[in-house]
């Protein structure tokens, strides 16, 4: 017999949270605006396991701050991360640090060297401004690879920088001439 892998429900609301509102509302039929923003209202209407005590815990408990909730705390958005091209969350172009690091899994590095940071499905490449987080991100998957990111020599070609309401740095493409690998 099998055995069922429980979950803490905070994760579980927060990772269900991500999926509707970076990539896939239309899962639960629920509708974001040009923003990015879902009426809190909404979710719960949709969602019969998930309560706004939940959802709010989700909210504040999420160590890297995923998800926005309005001043008037009737609508929520992820921070950033969304597949969806329809979003805007009307980040402006921002001076970055002079570098910034992506941290990733072993088996992307050789693409990587070759093609440079793609967005893959989503709308941007996602950076940090330490190489702390970076690990963080790349060990995901397994042990972590490190790579620098030139964003000062990016920025003097005109490259944008984005940075997101939970200091994730954002970009375009990033070409294989401004990345390095560290470790």
């Amino acid at each position: 017999m099998g055995t069922k892998r429980h979950q803490d429900p905070v994760v579980r609301t927060s990772k269900f949270m991500s999926l509707v509102l970076r990539h896939r509302p239309q899962q639960i039929g629920l509708e974001l605006d040009h923003g990015g923003w879902a009426k809190i209202s909404d979710i719960l209407a949709k969602v019969d396991w998930m309560d706004r005590a939940m959802l709010d815990r989700a909210v504040a408990e999420n160590n890297k701050k995923r998800f926005a909730i309005s001043e008037d705390g009737l609508r929520i958005r992820a921070s950033q991360g969304h597949s969806l091209k329809q979003v805007d969350l009307g980040l402006v172009p921002t001076q970055p640090p002079d570098v910034l690091y992506h941290g990733t899994y072993p088996g992307a590095v050789d693409a990587i060297k070759r093609e440079g940071l793609k967005k893959m499905k989503r709308n941007h490449v996602h950076l940090s401004a330490d190489t702390d987080t970076a690990r963080d991100v790349g060990g995901r998957r397994g042990k972590p690879v490190l790579f620098q990111v030139d964003a000062k020599g990016l920025c003097e070609q005109g490259h944008p920088f984005f940075l997101s309401a939970n200091d994730v740095w954002l970009a375009p493409n990033i070409p294989p001439e401004f990345i390095l690998l560290l470790e």
